[in-house]
């Protein structure tokens, strides 16, 4: 039995789910993304594959995620709140909150010094690619509801989960730096040898 579509020479070779308005929206969303968005994921999606062997390091290195978070907050909250201290300081509070859970929940991360190359040696890191892929995920989609509904910057709930959020992000990479921090002071210590920081 032929299909109505079919009789009346619809075309009917692409899946019907690429008709709907919400495959559409989002293929909007995407296409509207910039560039510099897909390569920043795929930068942090390599540094998450890499940090699942342990390896050689430096402490510029493990800056460069902390450090990244913190200018995409900051530039994203001085473009939409401007000089607000009720939004840096919601912001800023979620850094310190994320900071703490980072120090406390990621103590497994250990960073140690070759006393013979003076290289940085860190262990496996399973944590840091989920980790990467959630903060990016809630960022951008934060991003692309603002990008969407601009009246939701001014919502007082909307904004508060976003500050906090970013920043609470934000702070666990921090936290896990401070830690990487105190695991080379301890080991370095352990040893006899100073740290350089």
């Amino acid at each position: 039995m032929i299909a109505n579509s079919e009789r009346h020479g619809e075309d009917t070779s692409l899946p019907l789910i690429t008709r709907g308005p919400l495959v559409n929206m989002l293929q909007q969303i995407v296409s509207q993304t910039p560039a510099w968005v897909w390569l920043l994921l795929a930068f942090l999606v390599t540094r998450g594959i890499a940090a699942m062997k342990p390896g050689e390091t430096s402490l510029q290195k493990l800056a460069v995620v902390p450090a990244l978070f913190t200018v995409w907050g900051a530039w994203s909250i001085s473009h939409r709140y401007g000089v607000s201290w009720s939004a840096w300081g919601k912001w800023l509070a979620g850094i310190g909150t994320g900071a703490a859970l980072g120090w406390l929940l990621l103590g497994h991360v250990k960073l140690t010094l070759d006393g013979a190359t003076g290289k940085l040696w860190r262990n496996a890191d399973f944590s840091l690619l989920p980790l990467l892929l959630i903060t990016f995920l809630v960022k951008y989609g934060f991003e692309v509801a603002f990008a969407v509904s601009p009246p939701l910057i001014a919502n007082a709930g909307a904004s508060a989960a976003y500050l906090l959020l970013s920043g609470g992000f934000t702070g666990l990479f921090i936290g896990k730096y401070c830690r990487y921090l105190a695991s080379l002071r301890l080991d370095a210590a352990a040893k006899g040898w100073k740290a350089a920081t």
